[in-house]
């Protein structure tokens, strides 16, 4: 049989949610956002409102910059002296106790030490000192360690005096948040409930949105399969054809001979059911590599990689030779013969343009089985 070129077929397409309910959906959700945003803004202002002083405290150019630093200062001159005062080598012990005298010296010259401690100046000048007569060997190592005792004691009123000084920010810092706590937490509660009132409106508009989307998804899945086999129709031939633009395809055509008098025979559910077996054993035959359509009637196409003209003659032999295995029964054929197929292929690169070209060139391959007695195939070369 021919036909005319299929033309491709229009895809069913979403309609547009109304204008209010888009309008809805995007106010709940900006609502919801601008609440949270609320809080978050409230909490910024009520912290830098409170506690302006403890962020400068704790900043880079507060008083409390080297509280840290002093520790370690600390603890580098406590090495120091128990690298002098261990047993190992006296090249070696000094050479440590310097390397440590040298860190804790950087790390204890800082202007805020020298500006609000008075012990700071005397400190590093006696480090300064000390470095210098070990590094000349005019010291012993009990003397220098001796020597250390006053940076030590230096370093640790340093730390002492930050850590009095910090805890007495931190109460400043409670006392002056007290009065603000209540007002903060109802504030941030309300905005907080109400943020999460405008997201489950939201959420709910969400789902009956997706809701409808499935819906009209599956709508559209439906549309674009064969209610009686499960496999693709026409218009999803057309579809998986654009999907695969400028790839080789072979598309084979099948037509079941005398299919009409095989439902005289036996009726129409009969022919039903046939239709169904025919489609699963048109998708085993070709070992699942192929998409399968059924196109009306008794007429079924498939859709696969093909990157010769020889690959395709050898899927639509497998497929004549497969139902010709299966051996269902025709007991009206005229030929006495079981179920048979004509079988009508064609290569081409997928594209819009060439795909009816493609179709027309399978169609009369499969008209020329017809014509020659049916139960055969035939691949047009030069689609």
């Amino acid at each position: 049989m021919v036909t005319s070129k299929p033309k491709l077929a229009a895809q069913p397409t979403m309609q547009p949610r109304p204008l209010a309910r888009q309008h809805r959906y995007i106010t709940w959700l900006s609502l919801s956002l601008m609440s949270f945003l609320a809080l978050m803004v409230l909490i910024v202002y009520e912290s830098r409102w409170v506690y302006p002083e403890i962020q400068a405290y704790f900043s880079q150019t507060g008083s409390l910059t080297g509280q840290q630093l002093s520790t370690r200062a600390r603890v580098y001159l406590q090495d120091a002296q128990s690298e002098l005062l261990s047993d190992q080598p006296e090249q070696e012990a000094l050479e440590a106790a310097t390397m440590d005298i040298d860190l804790a010296y950087g790390l204890a010259d800082m202007h805020i030490y020298r500006r609000e401690y008075a012990c700071a100046e005397p400190s590093l000048t006696e480090l300064d000192r000390l470095a210098a007569l070990i590094a000349a060997r005019d010291i012993d190592r009990i003397a220098a360690a001796m020597a250390l005792f006053a940076p030590i004691q230096c370093l640790t009123h340093i730390e002492m005096d930050q850590l009095d000084r910090r805890g007495a920010a931190i109460n400043d810092f409670s006392e002056s948040t007290r009065q603000h706590s209540l007002v903060l937490t109802y504030s941030s509660l309300l905005i907080f409930v109400m943020g999460l009132l405008f997201w489950w409106l939201h959420e709910r508009q969400l789902r009956r949105t997706d809701r409808a989307t499935q819906e009209t998804f599956e709508w559209m899945q439906r549309a674009m399969r064969d209610p009686l086999t499960g496999i693709g129709n026409r218009s999803a031939l057309h579809q998986d054809v654009l999907a695969k633009q400028h790839q080789s395809l072979g598309l084979i055509l099948v037509d079941i001979d005398f299919f009409k008098q095989y439902n005289d025979a036996y009726g129409h559910p009969q022919g039903d059911t046939l239709l169904r077996q025919l489609a699963a054993l048109i998708g085993k035959t070709l070992n699942d590599k192929a998409q399968l359509y059924r196109l009306g009637g008794d007429e079924f196409a498939a859709l696969l990689h093909c990157p010769d003209i020889d690959t395709l003659k050898s899927y639509c032999h497998q497929l004549i030779e497969g139902l010709r295995e299966a051996d269902f029964m025709h007991p009206a054929h005229p030929d006495k013969k079981g179920v048979t197929l004509s079988v009508g292929g064609s290569c081409f690169v997928a594209d819009e343009a060439t795909f009816p070209y493609a179709y027309e060139a399978a169609d009369k391959a499969l008209y020329r089985v017809k014509t020659m007695g049916r139960d055969g195939w035939q691949v047009t070369e030069d689609a």
